[in-house]
């Protein structure tokens, strides 16, 4: 069971992250060197409707995989280590900026498209590129953290 939850915590991490790897550094910079502005507004609307669904229930699983890991295995917070520590707190950040985009600013965007505004649609597009922006420079720093503390770094 133990290897199992360790399991399913690190695939979570590697789709919160890799995902958001794909969209900012691979998907945003091709869909603008081939689409014009409302098909693009409409593909990353699509796009992360559907990746901001998988995220509610990625990050519920892996913030309890890793709850279960730190009073299963580490004997809670007091005799953790610092890298338990650290996941730990940024999990919890990003989960927080995930939430506030998803239903803040997805929420707008979606209502935009719908009633045709494509300016507060491409305002609230802006606002989720920089959210998960700094979910990914958060999460990749947590990944390396995780790496090197789990090898005694």
């Amino acid at each position: 069971m133990p290897l199992l939850v360790y399991v399913v915590h690190v695939l979570c991490a590697v789709v919160w992250v890799g995902g958001m790897t794909f969209a900012l550094l691979v998907l945003r910079p091709a869909a603008h060197a081939v689409l014009d502005g409302p098909q693009r507004l409409a593909l990353m609307n699509g796009v992360f409707g559907r990746f901001f669904f998988i995220l509610w229930h990625v990050i519920p699983l892996l913030l309890v995989s890793g709850w279960s890991m730190l009073f299963l295995w580490y004997w809670g917070f007091g005799a953790s280590v610092w890298h338990v520590h650290l996941m730990h707190t940024t999990g919890l950040v990003m989960a927080a900026i995930f939430a506030y985009l998803a239903l803040g600013p997805r929420r707008r965007m979606a209502a935009a498209l719908a009633a045709g505004d494509g300016a507060r649609a491409a305002a609230a597009l802006d606002t989720i590129r920089k959210g998960v922006a700094v979910n990914l420079v958060i999460g990749l720093v947590t990944v390396a953290a995780a790496a090197a503390g789990r090898f005694g770094g």
